[in-house]
């Protein structure tokens, strides 16, 4: 037997297998970073909630929140597509209402962040269907403290 018959066997091989390897590696990236962001969203997100509980006021508290978030994401390295714009709500009746009731009432808040995770740079032709972001949401309950004066 000769080798000639087998000449050019890996060249087919590579030409075959590269796009699989590809598209694989493509898919370990978008994995890893939207596991990485929906982590960064989380932190984000009880940040957020702990300083806006932490406030007197629901415009202090959501001025903080938003810091707070802002800061955590930055931290991390998460920079998302969209606006970070939280959502507040609040018991005993909404955000404002878990300030404005009384002293010795239980009261919580709670802060929701959708961060839109771009895989632009990532993500290439060879998967079709992929995504070329992803929205990711995160959200946290922080109480109020019972005994202390709010406005």
């Amino acid at each position: 037997m000769t080798r000639t018959a087998e000449r050019g066997s890996v060249s087919i091989e590579v030409a075959v297998l590269a796009p699989a390897f590809i598209a694989l590696m493509v898919l370990a990236g978008v994995v890893g970073r939207t596991a990485l962001a929906a982590e960064a969203l989380d932190a984000a997100a009880h940040d957020a909630a702990r300083a806006a509980s932490i406030s007197r006021n629901a415009d202090t508290a959501r001025a903080a929140a938003l810091d707070a978030a802002q800061q955590q994401l930055d931290w991390h390295g998460l920079a998302c597509a969209n606006n970070l714009a939280p959502t507040f709500t609040g018991t005993p009746s909404s955000f404002d209402g878990a300030f404005g009731s009384q002293v010795g009432t239980d009261a919580t808040v709670t802060v929701t962040i959708t961060c839109m995770v771009s895989f632009q740079d990532i993500a290439l032709d060879i998967l079709p269907g992929t995504q070329s972001q992803k929205e990711i949401t995160a959200s946290f309950t922080s109480p109020l403290d019972r005994y202390r004066s709010r406005q």
